[in-house]
């Protein structure tokens, strides 16, 4: 595996499955704050790709993310604007 790849399946500071943890918890997390109703694996997907989301969203801010707990923050904001902006667009 190249930098690259290694860059895209992980957050810095944090490994593979450390990311699959902090997924499920910032998706349950995220699931409970939208009032939502979700399974483990929609909340493993919706905190793992807020976790992405919050990751560029902290780099556009200038704000720094590394380690588990950063990452969990990162990653439960951008579970939380993925929910709502899901919720926006399906309601049209």
């Amino acid at each position: 595996m190249n930098n690259e790849t290694y860059a895209f399946l992980s957050q810095p500071g944090v490994g593979f499955f450390s990311l699959i943890l902090i997924g499920v918890i910032a998706g349950w997390i995220a699931e409970r704050v939208t009032a939502s109703n979700h399974g483990l694996l929609t909340n493993l997907l919706v905190g793992v790709a807020g976790a992405f989301i919050g990751d560029k969203l902290a780099s556009v801010l200038n704000v720094p993310v590394f380690g588990f707990f950063r990452t969990l923050i990162a990653a439960i904001v951008g579970a939380i604007l993925l929910l709502w902006i899901w919720r926006a667009i399906r309601s049209r």
